[in-house]
């Protein structure tokens, strides 16, 4: 594969929870799979608070975001690239009226010297039981 369409998998970013790289270059632009608050080699979920059979109790929203920009950074420097060169970002959350105001105050703090274009969707639910999850792109 050429240095243009590029595969790259972060060692600090959690394991995928499928058959995808945490990210792959086409040219000079980085995309990055759904990112979400997971944590590397560790099973609980930060902020996450599961009944014995994996249903979400509670969450901490703002626990979430942290790990996720966390994680989208791990990945950024892994893969060649940095937050600053983020340049569009499509937000997913499982209940926007909750936790849309705890992320946008949280999201502006994290991106206030870096203006990306950004969408925010409100989903049914995720892969795990998380609340967040971002999906990115980025120059390189």
């Amino acid at each position: 594969m050429s240095e243009e369409q590029a595969k790259y998998n972060s060692n600090r970013a959690p394991e995928p929870v499928g058959l995808y790289p945490h990210s792959r270059r086409v040219g000079n632009l980085l995309f990055l799979s759904g990112v979400g608050p997971r944590e590397r080699g560790k099973k609980e979920i930060p902020g996450v608070t599961l009944d014995e059979n994996g249903n979400i109790i509670e969450y901490d929203i703002e626990t979430q975001c942290h790990s996720v920009f966390n994680n989208v950074r791990y990945i950024l420097e892994d893969s060649g690239s940095k937050w600053e060169n983020i340049i569009d970002v499509t937000v997913f959350l499982t209940n926007m009226k909750k936790d849309f105001p705890i992320f946008n105050k949280l999201y502006s703090d994290y991106f206030k010297d870096n203006l990306p274009c950004r969408t925010t969707l409100e989903i049914n639910s995720l892969p795990t039981p998380i609340a967040i999850e971002l999906k990115v792109i980025a120059t390189i």
